[in-house]
């Protein structure tokens, strides 16, 4: 990791602890929740934390650019400028406000179209994972990795709402997945790729997700020895979707579920 990316992680943690505190406070007190036009949930919670976290960025480096959920893609005034910070405030929006503890913040940096950077802060739970490019991944500083398990009928498999993939026309991919895998679990939100890269479960299904949501798992899944796709078997952020698995059983889980 070389010293700037070292410094950039050093404050990518630090913003996010400070964004916790608003985040435990709403948490704690309970919150109204407004329901947007794609059917996702706000609550005063997120827009606070992205506000802190945007304005942190914005006074230490004015000349990145910054995506995040609530307040979309403000770009840097400086031309030739690739570096892009990508924020969601609070990922589990519906979780919190049924005071369910799975919840967290994400943060990323993108630097020339590259994923070099990611931190997951879960506040309700203590625990913090964080990633950079050739550093490795963690969990509340100690190093973690994916599980060795190379056979699909011995592994567990992690997705999110089955009525996204229902939407994408994935039903019967999916359910071939579900019969072939060992185990199955709905954890939620970060969970569900967390403990893929902790060597708990295989792999990881999400649909009809953001950038923002998938940024931090990109890096976290390659450090910590595994692998991320889009359902195309490519590398974006962008597409909407994502498998993450330990590698050994991520192409017969995209065969599974393309097929």
């Amino acid at each position: 990791m070389t010293d700037q990316l070292n410094k950039d992680l050093h404050f990518a943690i630090d913003v996010l602890k400070q964004a916790e505190q608003i985040l435990l406070h709403y948490f704690q007190t309970g919150i109204e929740a407004k329901q947007k036009s794609d059917g996702s949930f706000v609550t005063k919670a997120d827009q606070e934390a992205e506000r802190l976290i945007r304005e942190s960025i914005a006074k230490k480096y004015p000349d990145d650019s910054i995506l995040g959920e609530e307040e979309g893609h403000s770009k840097s005034g400086k031309v030739g400028n690739t570096r892009k910070w990508i924020v969601d405030p609070l990922d589990g929006t519906y979780n919190f406000t049924r005071g369910i503890p799975i919840f967290s913040s994400l943060l990323a940096l993108e630097e020339d179209g590259e994923i070099t950077l990611g931190i997951i802060n879960a506040p309700a739970v203590g625990d913090t994972f964080w990633a950079s490019a050739g550093g490795g991944a963690f969990k509340n500083g100690q190093a973690i990795s994916v599980s060795a398990i190379d056979r699909l009928d011995a592994s567990q498999f992690n997705f999110g709402s089955p009525q996204r993939v229902q939407k994408d026309n994935l039903w019967p991919g999916f359910t071939n997945l579900i019969a072939k895998s060992y185990w199955q679990r709905c954890y939620g939100d970060y969970l569900n790729f967390t403990y893929v890269f902790e060597g708990k479960s295989e792999a990881a299904l999400e649909i009809g997700v953001h950038p923002w949501d998938l940024a931090p798992m990109k890096v976290l899944a390659t450090e910590s020895g595994g692998r991320f796709s889009d359902l195309q078997g490519g590398q974006s952020i962008y597409t909407g979707s994502c498998l993450v698995s330990n590698g050994h059983v991520h192409d017969a889980c995209l065969k599974l579920l393309i097929s």
